[in-house]
């Protein structure tokens, strides 16, 4: 009998895990664009513990194991901003990145107040493009990343929540 994935609020011991499978998760993107100072792969792990303090931030479980993790926080202007959804690449396709996307924006509409959610991602990236346009997100913009990477801006009203993929 197999375990099921569970998603549920990141604590502060998972900060190591989650740094990890950051490193490991964004390296085919930093690949795509031939560029491996992108965020995710030069944050440090006091940065993202202060995240996990600071942010809401969701982990997908498989027993002990964190296989995936994304994180949010409202902006001034209303827009819950989220970011570095990673789920471990042998999992990937099987609706995990889905179900953190919707236990993401549930906490920061929910419990933050959050009236749209956002998200950016490289213009290369289609495999995130198709995922985030699959649970309703539309592009709104676009922006040029710290790392000089061009980025798609997307958002969604809040309320209009992921559905599993």
């Amino acid at each position: 009998m197999g375990m099921s994935v569970t998603i549920s609020a990141a604590t502060e011991q998972d900060a190591e895990q989650i740094f990890r499978l950051q490193y490991l998760c964004f390296q085919p993107e930093a690949a795509l664009y031939g560029n491996y100072r992108i965020d995710p792969l030069v944050q440090t792990l006091d940065s993202v513990r202060e995240e996990v303090a600071r942010d809401c931030v969701f982990v997908a479980r498989l027993g002990e194991e964190v296989v995936g993790s994304v994180r949010g926080s409202v902006t001034e202007d209303g827009a819950a901003s989220i970011g570095k959804l990673c789920v471990h690449p042998r999992l990937q396709g099987h609706g995990i990145g889905a179900r953190l996307l919707r236990a993401a924006e549930s906490a920061l509409a929910d419990q933050h107040g959050a009236t749209r959610f956002r998200l950016h991602t490289g213009h290369r990236s289609e495999g995130h493009l198709r995922l985030y346009r699959k649970v309703g997100y539309e592009t709104v913009g676009t922006s040029q990343g710290a790392d000089g990477i061009p980025m798609i801006v997307l958002e969604k009203p809040a309320g209009t929540y992921a559905a599993t993929a």
